[in-house]
């Protein structure tokens, strides 16, 4: 069983790969850059402490269901499980994720990455690859019963997606930066755990680890993922920008440009060959644009006549990630 016309998009950022790619199946006409900055994903940025290439993955979705669900698709999650997850557990979400799939609606997992799940044969499921990587870390299926293809690594979430009414183009913009500005304001509402760091206190963990971890994977990964997200933002205010007048399509404009220069420092940040004297200096301006593009934010919010609320975080539990 296959479902057909679901493909998995090649970002950095493989959550969005998949949210993009099940935007599309279900024929919203959302932009890639609406997907990340109507999602909030644009402007997240998270850090462990010791550089680990987790940061992308392990942090509070609370804030995030709701944007996604202001794009036209509801993302369940399913459950987290793990090496020592019984049997039974393992057939009951099987049968649960084969019932969604034969009903057309798509699922994914988030192991080592995130991978849209589009069928199943008689022996497992069929996952997408995000990119050409190493088959350990997103294996093209998993065998039903034993997930072998997840080795000693499983640490895993499953997702399904429902199609429901797109909001209006005003509230999603209004609610993703509010979000923006929530992050980097309150973001303990978001972290999973005190060894990461988000927002301000990402860049913080950066400049701390850059001696010791600077030349390693993490380093390069997180710059990755994270310039990718802020070269989306950019474009994001391009598109806000198109269709707007006067003083919103200014301040669109600076905060583009903005963006897009962040995103520059960031591939810079990555280079691991770069001295760790050069990474604390580059995590302090970067720092000091993103105050800068919050301030705009907030002034955009303004003169779109919506004020700058924070909106209200209920607390959860997600299921428990690790470090990697």
């Amino acid at each position: 069983m296959k479902v057909e016309n679901l493909k998995m998009y090649p970002f950095q950022t493989t959550l969005m790969g998949v949210i993009k790619g099940v935007l599309d199946y279900f024929e919203t006409g959302t932009t890639a850059a609406m997907a990340f900055g109507g999602s909030g994903h644009a402007f997240l940025i998270n850090v462990h402490n010791e550089l680990c290439p987790s940061g992308p993955y392990c942090w509070k979705y609370d804030g995030f269901y709701p944007l996604v669900r202001n794009l036209g698709l509801e993302m369940t999650d399913l459950g987290f499980y793990h090496k020592g997850t019984s049997a039974h557990d393992r057939e009951a979400i099987e049968t649960r994720v084969k019932d969604f799939l034969d009903n057309y609606q798509p699922c994914s997992l988030l192991n080592m990455e995130n991978q849209i799940i589009y069928g199943y044969d008689d022996k497992g499921f069929l996952a997408a690859e995000p990119w050409q990587c190493p088959v350990d870390v997103a294996p093209a299926r998993l065998t039903f019963g034993s997930w072998k293809e997840l080795g000693d690594e499983v640490h895993v979430n499953f997702f399904v997606f429902r199609k429901v009414n797109r909001k209006d183009d005003a509230t999603i913009v209004r609610d993703s930066l509010r979000y923006a500005l929530e992050l980097f304001r309150h973001p303990e509402n978001h972290r999973s755990d005190l060894r990461y760091g988000i927002g301000f206190a990402a860049y913080d963990n950066w400049a701390r680890a850059a001696a010791r971890h600077g030349g390693e994977h993490g380093n390069w990964w997180n710059a990755e993922v994270w310039s990718e997200c802020r070269q989306m933002a950019s474009a994001y205010f391009a598109e806000i920008g198109a269709r707007s007048e006067g003083e919103p399509a200014r301040l669109a404009g600076t905060l583009s440009a903005a963006y897009k220069e962040i995103s520059g420092l960031l591939k810079q940040l990555g280079n691991k060959a770069l001295p760790a004297d050069d990474k604390v200096r580059i995590a302090g301006q970067l720092k000091a644009k993103e105050q800068a593009a919050l301030a705009s934010i907030e002034a955009l919010l303004q003169a779109l006549g919506q004020p700058a609320e924070q909106p209200h975080v209920e607390p959860v539990r997600p299921g428990r990630r690790r470090a990697r």
